[in-house]
């Protein structure tokens, strides 16, 4: 059995990438009216979290990730007003790999993201296509 193959990750946030759309998200979530599972992968208190890139090292493709404002056409016909979201990227277009919900059940874990992510590339028949070219962790667009 052949399965198909994901050159790339895209992992969309729940907010937006201007120092306003920071800003609000930051208000909401202290004000608890606001949640990104998987900003809460993805960042610490402060910063990027080490742990998060650590863990995309082991998956061998690009893991891109935007914030609502920042998606090109391709991705905003996928995720629509639904964020946040993973996709895959295949040789026959974009895929959902991970929901809001999926994301929300990883905890904020990084490892459980990239357990998550095997788990659903497997049921979905796909599989991850190293690309020797790509960075050894995520890139911002």
């Amino acid at each position: 059995m052949t399965t198909q193959a994901v050159t790339e990750l895209i992992g969309v946030y729940h907010a937006n990438g201007s120092w306003r759309g920071e800003l609000a998200y930051v208000v909401k979530k202290a004000a608890g009216r606001g949640h990104c599972s998987l900003c809460d992968i993805t960042h610490g208190p402060l910063r990027r979290r080490s742990s998060f890139d650590a863990a995309c090292t082991t998956l061998g493709v690009d893991f891109t990730l935007l914030h609502r404002d920042e998606r090109p056409p391709d991705v905003l016909a996928i995720t629509g007003d639904t964020t946040p979201m993973v996709l895959g990227r295949t040789a026959t277009g974009l895929r959902v790999l991970l929901s809001a919900e999926q994301l929300n059940q990883c905890r904020a874990d990084p490892d459980a993201l990239v357990e998550a992510l095997q788990q659903r590339l497997a049921a979905l028949g796909l599989h991850l296509a190293p690309d020797a070219n790509a960075p050894s962790a995520s890139r911002n667009r």
